[in-house]
């Protein structure tokens, strides 16, 4: 059983949350603000967290900057419409997606099922396959570990799908719409901006020199590829 913790300080949205998560067999933990959400990671195993933005106390942003300097747990945010340039920064800091409310519960439970069943059910392979290179960059799929130049790098759980992906892949050019597409296995709607946030942040920590990268490379007009 998958642990996900709800985190928003309105009563009646982690009510409702609650009934939909334990409903489709998952276990849930409540928190009303961030401090509390961050306490509650610190001891009990969190496998997924759904993360208001605007909280008393410690917001949802907040949270997630103190959450990602020890976790790299997926994180969804839960935004309204107006929040959009903390939606924004939250997806810098290390979101792996969003739901915007009023939401749909069927749109809730699709988007935990795909996150949950990429970074916790997914099958481990055993042998060297597992383990991808390109250029200074490798990829060790089996104890989900990216080094570059030797040296280990910690990435979120979204950038490594990104990165992967383009592993996988390397030299082909994927459009935004596309890339969102197979990564988040979700209809492309407002791609680019989600696409263009992940791929900055993970030039940042993949690249020597972000502003003129040497893997992750954008091709104007079409998109962008992963060069050896």
């Amino acid at each position: 059983m998958y642990n996900i913790l709800v985190c928003d300080d309105d009563r009646d949205i982690r009510r409702a949350l609650r009934i939909y998560l334990t409903g489709a067999g998952y276990k849930v933990l409540e928190a009303a603000n961030g401090l509390e959400a961050l306490e509650i990671v610190g001891r009990e195993e969190i496998h997924l967290v759904l993360l208001d933005i605007m909280m008393p106390e410690l917001d949802g942003v907040s949270a997630l900057t103190l959450l990602r300097e020890k976790s790299s747990v997926p994180v969804i945010l839960l935004t309204a419409k107006s929040e959009d340039e903390d939606k924004i920064m939250g997806l810098e800091l290390g979101a792996d997606d969003y739901v915007t409310k009023p939401f749909n519960a069927q749109e809730v439970l699709a988007r935990v099922k795909a996150i949950l069943r990429r970074y916790m059910n997914s099958a481990s392979l055993s042998d060297d396959s597992s383990v991808l290179v390109v250029g200074g960059i490798e990829l060790d799929d089996e104890n989900k570990a990216v080094s570059v130049d030797g040296e280990r790098i910690n990435i979120t759980p979204k950038e490594y799908d990104i990165l992967k992906f383009f592993m996988e892949n390397p030299g082909k050019v994927f459009s935004s719409r596309e890339i969102y597409r197979r990564v988040w296995n979700d209809k492309p709607m407002g791609a680019e901006g989600t696409v263009a946030v992940h791929i900055r942040h993970l030039r940042e920590k993949v690249e020597i020199d972000p502003a003129t990268p040497r893997y992750l490379k954008l091709v104007w007009g079409k998109g962008y590829k992963l060069e050896g």
